[in-house]
C-alpha cells in the first residue's frame, strides 16, 4: 500500500475526501494509470468512500438529535455515542 494510503484520514475534511474521490473515480475511468498505481489509487479511493460514508453518519446521528421542545423552540439532545 502506498504513502498516501497510510495517511491518517481523521483529519480530513468531507469535502476533501469527496474531491480526492472524485479525481480518483475519473483518473480510473480514464484508465490512463499503470496497472500496479491503479490498484494503489482504488484502495486509497476505498478508504475515503469509508471516511466520507463515516462523516454522513456522524452529521446524520447529530441531525437526529435535533428535537423540538414543548413550547416551539428547536433545540438539540446531546449526542450520545453509544446508542
Amino acid at each position: 500500500m502506498s504513502k498516501q494510503n497510510n495517511q491518517d484520514l481523521s483529519t480530513v475534511s468531507f469535502e476533501a475526501a469527496l474531491g480526492e474521490l472524485e479525481d480518483i473515480v475519473a483518473r480510473l475511468e480514464r484508465g490512463d494509470a499503470p496497472l500496479e498505481e491503479s490498484i494503489d489509487i482504488y484502495e486509497r479511493g476505498a478508504l475515503l468512500k469509508k471516511h466520507c460514508e463515516d462523516k454522513l453518519k456522524s452529521a446524520q446521528l447529530k441531525v437526529d438529535k435535533i428535537v423540538l421542545g414543548a413550547d416551539g423552540q428547536v433545540g438539540a439532545e446531546p449526542l450520545d455515542p453509544q446508542e
